[in-house]
């Protein structure tokens, strides 16, 4: 068994682990490692808000797919759609890029930002968006339920661990965290900047607000397994996203997607993630420890998995970033107010 927390990035503690040196986890489980040259990633959400059917939304978003194909693109994106609260259709390429400096160049071509810049985005009748994390390695960590398929994030990786030490438990989240090795990671500064009315608004980012994307994949559930998933897993984590993206201010979450991956015809994949921007990861871990939405989730799965006698074909992965506040860029343009951040107080406007 091997700490989560690769060696390269290892330091003496100045902060307590939620977990005993000699703690034992009640099952396997394995994070992605990458190249201890990778220092910095890119996680960007590029997203298209319409009303009309996802296939609308995706054709909105064909020009986006076109840019992630240029020079310096991405090495990964996926596709995923959300209806949201106020019944508009959301579909978003998530794109990763391992090192910076690409992603950079790839931004400043023309067919890119000026896309972005363009005045024709006011007049098309959908909605865009754009929010990108740039989290240092020291501030991100993933988990895979299996050791042999990459997800998100992961699939930049050189390679999954071995067995870990450091889940299994409520806090092992924070404890996969290097960062949390010294520093607390509490909630920082609001940005000073004040929203003000506009068709493209810029929000600025504060520090310390924590994004986890978490996912299943049931497409090779068979049987029994299958029907306990559809039957009762998936509804009570519907019930469980549907709250964070209703009622999630009350616990500290900015913003939740249920999101289902998609093809580029606009079909199903039998995949699916939560995707939330919390306040401070301490508000994300209050909700899973101790939230009657998580507790039903989180219960009615291991009951599931006892009842499968731990033999299952579900693969479960999360990805969860800590990112300081120049480590995050949010741009909407024609959007509802309850988009994403924008529900947040302090931004700024941009014409």
């Amino acid at each position: 068994m091997e700490s989560a927390i690769p060696q390269h990035l290892r330091c003496p503690r100045t902060r307590a682990a939620r977990a005993s040196e000699d703690y034992t986890p009640p099952y396997p489980a394995w994070v992605a490692r990458f190249n201890p040259t990778t220092t910095q990633v890119v996680m960007a959400y590029f997203g298209v808000q319409s009303r009309g059917g996802r296939h609308k939304a995706l054709a909105a978003l064909q020009p986006i797919l076109d840019q992630l194909s240029l020079p310096n693109g991405p090495r990964h994106h996926d596709l995923a759609h959300h209806v949201d609260a106020q019944g508009y259709d959301t579909v978003v390429a998530i794109a990763y890029w391992d090192t910076l400096a690409p992603f950079h160049q790839w931004a400043a071509q023309t067919a890119v930002d000026g896309w972005w810049q363009a005045s024709a985005r006011f007049e098309e009748g959908v909605g865009y968006f754009r929010e990108i994390f740039l989290p240092h390695v020291e501030r991100f960590e993933t988990l895979f339920s299996t050791p042999d398929k990459f997800e998100g994030v992961g699939v930049l990786a050189s390679h999954l661990s071995g067995d870990i030490q450091e889940h299994g438990y409520w806090g092992g989240m924070r404890d996969r965290l290097p960062a949390s090795q010294t520093d607390a990671l509490g909630a920082g500064q609001a940005s000073a900047g004040q929203r003000q009315p506009g068709p493209r608004v810029i929000v600025q980012g504060r520090d310390n607000v924590a994004l986890i994307r978490s996912g299943q994949d049931w497409g090779e559930t068979e049987g029994e397994e299958r029907s306990l998933y559809l039957a009762d897993i998936e509804p009570e984590l519907r019930a469980g996203m549907d709250f964070l993206e209703q009622k999630g201010d009350s616990v500290g979450c900015h913003f939740n997607r249920y999101m289902h991956h998609i093809d580029r015809a606009g079909q199903p994949i039998e995949k699916s993630f939560g995707l939330s921007l919390w306040r401070t990861l301490e508000h994300m871990e209050r909700w899973s420890e101790s939230h009657p939405t998580h507790i039903a989730i989180f219960g009615t799965f291991m009951r599931v998995v006892q009842q499968m006698n731990f033999q299952l074909k579900l693969r479960l992965y999360h990805e969860v970033l800590v990112a300081k506040a120049n480590e995050q860029m949010y741009e909407y343009v024609n959007c509802h107010p309850n988009t994403g951040v924008l529900r947040m107080a302090h931004a700024q406007t941009s014409t």
